[in-house]
């Protein structure tokens, strides 16, 4: 039973994390008004979060494998929830901004931290599912800024929504003091100090690792596309392109939340007996997003409902298909660098979603601001980032292969039985 309170409270800090990071993307045409800002400037919001999410991975990886996972949730809830209060208070676009940067910088330590816990928690064969039911369940708080959050929003404005949020992740701070230990032995190992040259040296040798960079690619194909849709143009999308009312778009992005769940514990279940077919898995859900969007970007006016549903279903399978990155740098990492193996891991995602968001901005603005056509001209940006981590992960997961068999051709020199070669 304690390993699932420890890992229950660390996932409420994700899912306060998710909640901070998607609050923005529901509140999107609210902040164009508070801050009279346009698309591009909007998107700057979120893209200087991402940008320092982004930014923040490594060095929050390094930060995790020295000091461990309680110390850096409770330093990222405490980030998160003082850029949130900042936020509801503010009229400044300038310090709205910083704000966002704050909440970016605390996000950034929660997620791997969390999933740090798993394997000093749980059993090897449980770790793949339990790492699924992190990324799924922690989507939870996307639900949390679609509906109460939104409901505040609407209903008492602007500083009650953003300062309940800042509540949340102080009532996280409380309960990961008082119960998320790093190992059941309740501490980790220290490290000694080392020179910032070992540092890099050690990080350069994470990303060597051809599981590590399988992993990034895999991450940057399959979650960026739901990310953006989710983060910052999904609402306006369907509320002005699509004609969708608010009720009904709040709707289709918990039905998000509910697709990724279910399909998060199928890859679960599968990668936890099929590791060999990881990438395969992988690859196919990449092509089923390029798909949908290309029939949905196809026709020539809005889409029929049952299509819109089918496209917010198939996308957010690509959240907890990235989380198969996180799979690929577990195996191929010792424990002690598994958090720098994370943060490059999740690097990928979000770097893409940065780029993705910026750009479509500055499609939006040069087409005249959002409207049916200027989206659908935008949206068309995926397809790059799509063939890349296909590239990606088609060269890593060739070296990788090579690695393995190495691998098991000494073991079978010294004597030992080894595993099939993951595919």
């Amino acid at each position: 039973m304690r390993p699932w309170i420890v890992w229950a409270t660390g996932l409420f800090a994700y899912i306060v994390a998710v909640l901070d990071r998607t609050t923005l993307g529901v509140s999107g045409l609210d902040a164009a008004d508070r801050f009279s800002a346009g698309p591009t400037v909007l998107s700057a919001f979120v893209v200087l979060q991402v940008i320092v999410y982004a930014s923040a991975q490594v060095p929050a990886g390094l930060l995790l494998d020295r000091f461990g996972s309680k110390t850096l949730i409770a330093a990222g809830a405490a980030l998160m929830a003082s850029g949130q209060l900042a936020l509801a208070f503010t009229e400044s676009l300038p310090a709205a901004i910083g704000a966002r940067a704050v909440v970016g910088l605390g996000d950034a330590f929660t997620f791997i931290s969390v999933l740090r816990l798993v394997p000093h928690w749980f059993t090897p064969r449980q770790v793949p599912l339990v790492t699924q039911l992190t990324g799924i369940c922690g989507q939870l708080g996307q639900v949390l800024s679609a509906i109460p959050f939104f409901a505040l929003l609407t209903g008492l404005g602007w500083t009650t929504a953003y300062v309940s949020v800042a509540a949340l992740g102080v009532l996280s701070i409380v309960l990961t003091l008082l119960l998320v230990h790093d190992t059941p032995e309740g501490r980790i190992v220290e490290h000694e100090a080392t020179s910032l040259r070992e540092i890099m040296v050690s990080v350069k040798t994470v990303w060597l690792r051809p599981g590590t960079r399988l992993g990034f690619f895999t991450h940057m194909g399959t979650q960026f596309s739901v990310t953006v849709f989710a983060l910052m143009w999904g609402v306006p999308y369907l509320t002005v392109a699509q004609g969708l009312s608010a009720t009904v778009a709040g709707t289709l992005l918990t039905l998000s939340v509910v697709a990724a769940i279910s399909a998060g514990i199928l890859i679960g279940i599968f990668t936890g007996r099929r590791p060999h077919r990881r990438s395969w898995l992988v690859l196919c859900i990449i092509a089923s997003n390029a798909v949908i969007w290309s029939v949905v970007l196809a026709l020539p006016g809005r889409a029929p409902l049952w299509l819109l549903v089918v496209l917010i279903v198939v996308i957010s399978v690509g959240g907890p298909g990235s989380m198969v990155g996180f799979d690929f740098a577990r195996t191929f990492n010792p424990r002690a660098t598994l958090g720098t193996a994370s943060g490059m891991v999740n690097m990928g995602g979000f770097i893409a979603s940065l780029l993705v968001m910026q750009i479509m901005g500055v499609i939006l603005d040069a087409a005249g601001g959002i409207s049916f056509e200027a989206f659908r001209q935008a949206w068309t940006v995926q397809y790059a980032v799509w063939a890349f981590a296909v590239v990606g992960i088609l060269i890593t997961r060739r070296k990788a292969r090579a690695v393995l068999k190495a691998d098991q051709a000494r073991m079978l020199m010294e004597g030992f039985d080894p595993s099939p070669a993951p595919r």
